[in-house]
């Protein structure tokens, strides 16, 4: 069976008609298979959803209990068989409960990686390499200018800031999923042993991730605090909350965002951001291009992000390359909790 009649394009997204589902659907369907917990991934309103154990406890925090009408948990490195396909979910480093879903089908193996990244995360299961006959990569970062370094370095930066101006607080502007709960990981691995402060809509997420074992210290609720006592602190929040009137709590806040995107000063510019912090959840392009090579596929298809340079490059080695052109992911879930949450904090 030839690979684009086991997986293909569809309106309501990455269809396998031999097994009766849909990866990470935009649209409800009767069967999906989830990746992870990110809105543009993960939404309600389908009839049966598989998925980790962790991406469907975050799908429940979003959205409720009857976020689906049925779910189903599963491990990484279990195997079942739907319809005619076998489908294993791996590790994909991106956030808790991320995973890579392995469709096989006759002969033919192929690997949606959803998200990924392979640089060092405390929060998360690292990437699983995975060996297939066609790989399907993001791009979100698909260009040889993102190149994200290290994310310690970056932390370093932050609390350099901290040191520097503990009169003013510092809010860092943060998904509520993944990233918030890998910065404060890394402040600790830094020996940032002080309060970190949380707006409202990272609290029940973040608590989660500690209930599954994340170790992240001493958390507080940034709400009812006074404005004179935040002053030298570190503050977390989605970064929707970092650009509204929500920031006058503090004094004289230094702005910070942790971000892939902040390689790019001008949007850093744009945002306001007087601190950019280069973190990715996200492969760069180094990684992007060393996990197509590793997986040995000899055929890659590449979704949501910058196409056009990692087809030409896959060209450019050998590969047999295409765009997906799918519709409906975009920037994470930035906003999304404080609509779901609230944003006062």
């Amino acid at each position: 069976m030839r690979p684009q009649d086991i997986l293909t394009p569809a309106p309501a997204g990455l269809c396998c008609k031999p097994g009766g589902f849909y990866i990470d659907p935009v649209r409800p369907v009767e069967r999906a298979l989830i990746t992870h917990g990110h809105a543009d991934h993960a939404r309600a309103g389908h009839g049966a959803v598989l998925a980790t154990q962790e991406t469907l406890d975050m799908m429940r925090l979003r959205y409720g209990e009857n976020f689906a009408r049925s779910t189903q948990a599963i491990a990484c490195g279990e195997e079942i068989w739907l319809g005619d396909t076998r489908v294993s979910f791996h590790p994909a480093g991106h956030v808790l409960g991320s995973a890579q879903i392995a469709v096989t089908c006759g002969e033919t193996r192929i690997v949606a990686s959803g998200d990924y990244k392979d640089a060092s995360d405390p929060t998360c299961v690292p990437f699983e390499l995975v060996p297939c006959d066609v790989f399907i990569t993001e791009a979100t970062f698909g260009l040889p200018v993102f190149r994200h370094g290290d994310a310690a370095e970056e932390v370093k930066k932050l609390l350099a800031s901290v040191h520097l101006f503990p009169e003013r607080a510092h809010l860092v502007g943060a998904y509520s999923l993944g990233k918030a709960q890998r910065v404060i990981a890394l402040l600790r691995a830094a020996g940032y042993d002080a309060p970190v402060y949380l707006h409202g809509a990272m609290e029940r997420i973040t608590l989660y991730y500690q209930s599954r074992g994340v170790p992240l210290g001493d958390l507080r609720p940034v709400r009812g605090m006074k404005k004179a006592d935040l002053a030298g602190t570190i503050t977390l929040a989605p970064p929707s909350a970092t650009s509204d009137l929500w920031t006058r709590r503090f004094p004289d806040p230094v702005i910070a965002f942790a971000s892939g995107w902040m390689r790019v000063r001008a949007r850093a510019r744009q945002r306001g951001v007087e601190l950019p912090l280069v973190i990715s959840d996200h492969a760069d392009w180094d990684g992007l291009t060393a996990t197509i090579a590793a997986t040995g596929a000899g055929e890659v298809w590449v979704t949501h992000g910058q196409e056009d340079a990692l087809v030409h490059w896959c060209q450019s080695k050998g590969l047999a390359a295409r765009p997906l052109d799918l519709v409906g992911y975009g920037d994470e879930d930035e906003g999304e909790a404080v609509a779901n949450d609230g944003a006062e904090a």
